[in-house]
């Protein structure tokens, strides 16, 4: 096997090769940021132009904001104030957000959990939600055919 040749740094001597003069093209660098900040500013103002015209042209189509729709008289409207006070530091008192959501679920599990009439002429019941789902799966559900 032969030996490889050693060669040392002083000895490897290439004259066509030299070290970069620089690494990035300064002249095509400035073009392309002069380009892309003329085509930014032309993209900006052709857009603006653009929502000028819809917004004219949307102008006497536009529907009065729902604020300003009359309301029927029998309309259920919270009376104001309709966002509830909470004092810093305070307990919750009777009209408080907190007070109002604990009665609001007392309402839902009472209205889950205990029967009543829906409609006593046709014979419409609301049964606790327990009964509803045993009697559910003691008689089946309805098959549909599609």
């Amino acid at each position: 096997m032969p030996e490889h040749q050693q060669y040392h740094d002083e000895s490897v001597v290439n004259p066509e090769t030299h070290h970069e003069t620089s690494d990035v093209n300064v002249r095509a660098l400035l073009w392309f940021v002069i380009i892309f900040v003329v085509f930014a500013a032309l993209a900006h103002v052709l857009i603006w132009v653009m929502f000028r015209y819809f917004r004219e042209l949307a102008r006497g189509q536009t529907n009065a904001p729902l604020t300003a729709i009359a309301r029927p008289v029998d309309a259920d409207i919270p009376s104001l104030p309709r966002l509830q006070p909470f004092p810093q530091g305070k307990e919750p008192y009777n009209d408080t957000p907190v007070t109002d959501l604990q009665q609001m679920r007392e309402h839902e599990e009472q209205v889950l959990d205990s029967p009543a009439w829906i409609d006593k002429q046709q014979g419409v019941v609301r049964l606790p939600i327990d009964v509803a789902k045993r009697l559910a799966v003691q008689h089946g559900f309805p098959v549909v055919n599609q």
